[in-house]
């Protein structure tokens, strides 16, 4: 069979690794979600279109390449805010659109789900994607396709295709050899041997140098770079809230977790107090930095990141991470100490209080003492993100967060998305009752799927995160019966727990459980907060 548009479509995202497309079907896509069904993608339907979103982009960060499928207008603008977080934490996702056919625009009907013109939604979402096309033409929709997906894997960051539901089906006439990206520029070979002998130069010299290792290095696959500049250099390493578990956390000299006041004590002083900040891949966000708590001194820093490269206050231009990062690697350092055990090295314990009401840093010494290589945790933005940034991650990349666009609801559909991205590691959801109302009945798709998350809803009846700011009834939320959900759906399990040791036993038998969704629904005191959210409003309340 002669390949059609459609088809050209899949073969490219399964030819770079993608299994699995999320989305919800429309008519003016049926085309589009029938070719999918037949083809060796799986298809995943979720109940709402931002979740597929958030699911897409957690399946890029695991996988490399994430793609979502909707209809057009109420699918597509849907999608806009899940295409915005992606585009702002560099997550490759394809967002694929189906649209009216050609010969319907070119009639400019009043059809339904249009939005003023039909070029409207191919303009919203050129304000979040690097790259779009209209594959409206079989001679160069396969050059158009390759072009748009090899933005997305040289930028990571998501790209728009939006097909008319009459083209799909076309069959294709045009080569999509042409499209092909050029291969980036190589550095200047002069500037890049300054840039590193500049560097090498100011580690040489410190006393107490550090990494501070960022999202990026995930993003662009250069974890084994970084340990094997650690090793080499000797030099103890921090990661970002972005940057958690960008490598083992249990290497030889990792000291935590750096984010201004955010942090733990161990984190902050060994950072602040280095005199040279090796930053490698990370985005100096207001949550990265502890609402811009950071005393990092431009003058004690080297900045490399996908976009640029300042050592002290000198710019280097056209030197990417990756160049720079392996030209580290190369260079002569002097011999240092051995590394010191990480700070993750004494393996953490937890004795519950049988009667004793669960506070919020309890209950992360809790998670803590139970988390294992085969678990990941994803964490929805807010204190069961903030709680998260001291726990033990055991393996790379087993932590999942939107940490900087931090869109609520995003945890849940994201656990989905890393089951199937990598079904060794079972998800364990932290959420709080305000953001579990946005998306948690993607738990159904859970189900739907065979798939079993243990979804820890952390219930302080509202937004707590909020609340030290500035507090009134508009963060509060209604109840719900978390633990009554399972009936509703027909399967998986639940808990309610109050204490610590209904904590701890409700966790055991949910790690037990590993066929099966667990729901544990923690209640807390209303004005409950972790130990880093408490850190951080104190030194925020200094400024007032």
């Amino acid at each position: 069979m002669p390949q059609t548009i459609v088809s050209t479509l899949i073969d490219s995202l399964a030819r770079r690794g993608v299994g699995h497309v999320f989305g919800i079907p429309g008519d003016y896509a049926l085309g589009l979600f029938d070719a999918l069904e037949r083809s060796p993608l799986a298809l995943i339907n979720t109940c709402d279109e931002q979740a597929a979103g958030f699911a897409a982009d957690a399946y890029a960060r695991i996988r490399g390449l994430g793609a979502v499928a909707v209809t057009y207008g109420v699918g597509g603008l849907k999608l806009v805010n899940s295409t915005a977080q992606a585009y702002a934490e560099r997550s490759p996702v394809v967002v694929i659109s189906g649209a009216p056919g050609t010969a319907e625009m070119a009639g400019d009907a009043l059809l339904h789900h249009r939005v003023r013109d039909f070029g409207t939604q191919m303009r919203v979402f050129r304000e979040v994607t690097v790259a779009q096309a209209l594959l409206d033409d079989a001679s160069t929709a396969a050059a158009e396709i390759e072009r748009v997906v090899e933005a997305a894997l040289r930028s990571r960051r998501p790209v728009y295709l939006e097909l008319p539901r009459d083209c799909a089906a076309l069959p294709v006439t045009g080569t999509p050899a042409a499209a092909r990206a050029a291969a980036a520029p190589a550095p200047d070979p002069a500037t890049l041997a300054e840039a590193v002998d500049e560097a090498v130069r100011m580690l040489n010299a410190a006393e107490n140098p550090i990494v501070l290792a960022g999202v990026e290095i995930h993003r662009f696959g250069l974890q084994d770079q970084l340990i094997r500049f650690i090793g080499k250099s000797g030099i103890r390493f921090a990661t970002t809230i972005m940057g958690k578990s960008v490598v083992n956390e249990e290497l030889p000299g990792f000291v935590g977790v750096y984010a201004g006041s955010l942090s733990n004590e161990l984190a902050r002083s060994t950072v602040e107090a280095s005199d040279c900040v090796l930053n490698l891949g990370a985005m100096l966000t207001d949550l990265d930095t502890g609402i811009f708590t950071a005393d990092l001194d431009p003058a004690r820093m080297i900045l490399a990141s996908a976009d640029t490269l300042t050592i002290s206050r000198h710019h280097y231009k056209g030197i990417d991470l990756r160049t720079f990062l392996e030209a580290l690697c190369a260079a002569s350092l002097p011999p240092r100490p051995p590394l010191p055990p990480s700070c993750h090295a004494a393996p953490p314990r937890f004795a519950p209080a049988p009667d004793y009401p669960l506070s919020v840093a309890r209950l992360f010494e809790c998670l803590d003492a139970s988390l294992s290589e085969n678990i990941a945790v994803v964490a929805d933005p807010g204190d069961a993100l903030f709680g998260a940034i001291d726990l033990t991650i055991h393996s790379r990349s087993e932590f999942i967060a939107c940490a900087y666009y931090a869109s609520l609801g995003f945890a849940v559909p994201a656990a989905i998305a890393l089951e199937l991205a990598e079904p060794q590691w079972r998800p364990l959801v932290l959420v709080g009752d305000g953001a579990f109302q946005m998306t948690g009945m993607e738990v159904t798709t859970a189900v739907r799927y065979g798939l079993s998350p243990i979804v820890v809803v952390l219930d302080n009846a509202g937004f707590g995160t909020e609340r030290p700011m500035l507090d009134g009834h508009f963060n509060d939320v209604q109840p719900w019966a978390v633990s009554e959900i399972p009936r509703v759906l027909g399967h998986g399990r639940a808990f309610h727990v109050r204490t610590e040791a209904e904590f701890a036993d409700a966790l055991a038998a949910a790690l037990t459980l590993t066929a099966e969704l667990v729901l544990i629904h923690v209640e807390l005191a209303r004005d409950d907060i972790s130990p880093a959210l408490q850190r951080l409003t104190s030194q925020l309340g200094k400024r007032v």
